[in-house]
């Protein structure tokens, strides 16, 4: 079972300042991140899985945001 970047902050106690500190990523990356705006790349996602002692794989990655069209008509 996988659980999201702010559950995991949660549980561990960890403020989005500390986040930002420990993984060294940017404060927007982290941002988008937890707020499900972002899907990390293989380095960024190594970076927070440290920060809790867990592997990769135990944490989910995924938008949380749905993605959608805002301009244009679409395909023709």
């Amino acid at each position: 079972m996988s659980i999201s970047v702010a559950d995991l902050c949660r549980q561990h106690s960890v403020s989005f300042e500390q986040l930002v500190e420990q993984s060294g990523l940017e404060q927007t990356r982290v941002t988008a991140i937890l707020l499900g705006r972002w899907t990390p790349s293989p380095g960024e996602r190594a970076s927070i899985a440290a920060v809790f002692g867990v592997d990769i794989a135990e944490i989910s990655w995924g938008h949380a945001t749905p993605i959608q069209h805002i301009y244009g008509s679409g395909p023709s």
